[in-house]
Formats: C-alpha cells, sequence, structure tokens
C-alpha cells in the first residue's frame, strides 16, 4: 500500500483524492491545507486520512510514503524545498513554479536527490492525447512539422483567497493553464522552443471584479506562435469565454504524410446535459484525401472522477509504478516542467511588450 501524503486540499487536490481512491495498492493518509472548509471537504472523501493545518506538522509525523502538492502555484515552490529535505518521491502540480528563477533554484537543490520529482503535467495521460501520441510514434504523419492546439472553455473558477485572478499567484494565465500545451508541442516535436510570440488581452473574465488584493490582471485570451529548434512550430488559440464549446480541447498534428486530430471534450459538469462525452480521434490522410474517425473511450468513473477526461488517474498509474519499481526517472522531470515555465513566461512577456521573444540559451 502506497501512502500518500497531500498538500492543498482544494479543487484540485480532491480530484487527486477522487483518483487515487480508484487505484489498487494506493491510499490518502494524510491531507494538509491551511483552509479549514478544503480541509474537511477533502477529508470527507479521503475518509483514513488525517488532516493538518500545517503541512510542517505533516511531514514531520512522517505518516507517507509519497507527497502531492497541489497547493496554489505560488506555493509550490517553498513546499517543494521543504520536501526536497525527505527522501520520498514527490508529484507537483503543474506549473513547478510561477518563474523561471524558481524552477531553476529548484533544478540546482534537486541535483543527486535519488528520490524521483514527477512534474503533474496531466494532459499528456488523456486517452486522446495517448492515442495521437501513438499514431505520430507509428508515422501517421510522418515527421510532424506543426502543432495547433485550440482550447476554448469555461473561465476561471473562484477559488480559495481568490489567487487565480492575480499573476503574480499564478505566473500568468499563459503558465498556469497553458504550460500544457507548450509542454505537449515540446513532446511532440521532440526539439526545444526557440522563440515566443503572442498578443493577448483581458477582454470579458473578470473586468468588473475587485478583490482586497487589487483588481484581477489575468488574460482571457491569446493566440501564441512558438519557434522551435528543428524548424518546426506550435501554435495555440485560448479563449477563456467559451464555455459553450463542445470541444474543449483540439489538437493537431501535422506533417508531410497526414493530420492528425485529438478532440477533448469539456468537463461533464459542463456539459449541457450533465452526461460525460466520448473524446474522438481523427486521421486526414493526404493521398487518400479522407479523414478517418474514431472514438476514444475513457471509462465512465474516470470522466466523473475529474475534470481532466481520466487523465489524471492513468498519470498516477505510471507515478505509482515508477515508486514501486524503486528506479528509474520521471516521464516528467523538472526540466520538462522548467521549459513549460519558460515559454508561458515568455509568452506574457511578449503579450505585454508587442515583441517576440528568443529563448536561446535559456534552456535549464
Amino acid at each position: 500500500m502506497i501512502r500518500y501524503g497531500l498538500i492543498g486540499a482544494g479543487m484540485m487536490g480532491q480530484e487527486h483524492i477522487r483518483n487515487i481512491n480508484l487505484l489498487q495498492g494506493a491510499t490518502v493518509s494524510a491531507v494538509a491545507d491551511p483552509d479549514d472548509t478544503m480541509r474537511q471537504l477533502s477529508l470527507a472523501t479521503a475518509t483514513e486520512a488525517k488532516g493538518y493545518a500545517d503541512p510542517d506538522e505533516m511531514i514531520g509525523d512522517d505518516l507517507c510514503d509519497v507527497y502531492l502538492i497541489a497547493a496554489p502555484n505560488d506555493l509550490h515552490a517553498e513546499l517543494l524545498q521543504r520536501l526536497m529535505a525527505t527522501d520520498k518521491p514527490i508529484l507537483v502540480e503543474k506549473p513547478l513554479a510561477t518563474t523561471t528563477a524558481a524552477c531553476r533554484d529548484l533544478l540546482s537543490i534537486a541535483r543527486g536527490r535519488a528520490a524521483p520529482i514527477w512534474v503533474a503535467m496531466e494532459y499528456r495521460y488523456m486517452p486522446p492525447i495517448q492515442r495521437l501520441l501513438q499514431a505520430i510514434d507509428q508515422g501517421a504523419v510522418g515527421d510532424p512539422r506543426m502543432v495547433s492546439i485550440r482550447e476554448h472553455r469555461f473561465p476561471f473558477l473562484p477559488k480559495v483567497d481568490d489567487w487565480n485572478r492575480f499573476n503574480a499567484r499564478t505566473g500568468g494565465t499563459l503558465v498556469e493553464k497553458c504550460c500544457h500545451f507548450w509542454d505537449l508541442m515540446r513532446l511532440v516535436l521532440k526539439s526545444d522552443p526557440v522563440r515566443v510570440y503572442a498578443s493577448a488581452g483581458v477582454d470579458v473574465n473578470h473586468r468588473d471584479e475587485r478583490y482586497a488584493g487589487g483588481i484581477p490582471d489575468i488574460v482571457d485570451n491569446a493566440y501564441v506562435i512558438v519557434d522551435f529548434e528543428n524548424g518546426t512550430r506550435g501554435m495555440l488559440d485560448l479563449c477563456m469565454f467559451a464555455e459553450g464549446s463542445h470541444w474543449q480541447e483540439f489538437v493537431a498534428v501535422t506533417g508531410p504524410r497526414a493530420r492528425c486530430d485529438a478532440l477533448i471534450p469539456g468537463p461533464a459538469r459542463f456539459a449541457p446535459d450533465g452526461a460525460p462525452r466520448e473524446a474522438e480521434f481523427v486521421t486526414s490522410v493526404r493521398a487518400l484525401k479522407q479523414e478517418v474517425r474514431e472514438v476514444v473511450h475513457t471509462p465512465a468513473e474516470l470522466l466523473i472522477a475529474g475534470d481532466h477526461h481520466g487523465s489524471t488517474f492513468y498519470q498516477h498509474e505510471r507515478f505509482l509504478d515508477l515508486v514501486r519499481r524503486g528506479k528509474g526517472t520521471p516521464e516528467v522531470s523538472l526540466a520538462d516542467g522548467y521549459w513549460s515555465v519558460l515559454v508561458g513566461e515568455a509568452a506574457e512577456e511578449s503579450a505585454r511588450s508587442g515583441q517576440a521573444i528568443s529563448l536561446v540559451g535559456r534552456g535549464p
């Protein structure tokens, strides 16, 4: 039995608990969060767990085999530094940190650490994305030249202390939300990014909101172009006020032979009828001038357990396999986490300045 210690009992922390409950041989034994309401909601799901207001007290009690960080973004770096002093495996939610400077510090501190640190890039493990990656590996598109990602979705949801309304706490929308997409581009194109250009705005969401921390400053729509070292390129089309869209994410990879698309619906709770919907995978073959469509099935219990189309469950399966083997390297490393923050940070800078941002020489 692998015992998880969860730090951060909010919306994403509760999704992790629901998915860990579906795994064989895993349990949440401790939950730490200073917010009593969130902590009690999590403990109602993690029924065998002990609750803590202070994560240091939880760490000191040493009830856990692995740690999971699901706290607000601006707390990731400090919490990870504290946990790296233990000899336990760590799964840290995205983004790794809110700035590349903090990511670099974490990379430096982690050198020589034996226990793995895995950055939670859940989107890699969505069944339609896994089907897309399989097709690419099998040569369906030839050498991928372009990755186009569209996410048209619902606005950021309310969070404790409204932390997700401010760039200072999130790293900005193009870090907080979009680090998944920079990671997917780099994974598919097998190259590191060298230049980022973005146009973004605050046009619809949160404009009339006011908090003790001030006026929300996160962007709610953007176009971003990323050039890669091997001559390939990626593009993101982001809209955070399009919750009526049937497909929340659309990921297209194009090469000389074909284009392959992963079509991913939004969470069931935001569907008009509240029912889970299946993803689809489409291959458009140039030589045949036709497309082939297939449904990508995800078990209903996984669709209900979270908002990420089963990916949280499948990610935990892979993480636990690494933990049980006691050797090997994480599929999503600290360096991967660094690159995703670097591109997002550059996109935020580009949107403010109107200039393309070079990433040459800025790798980890």
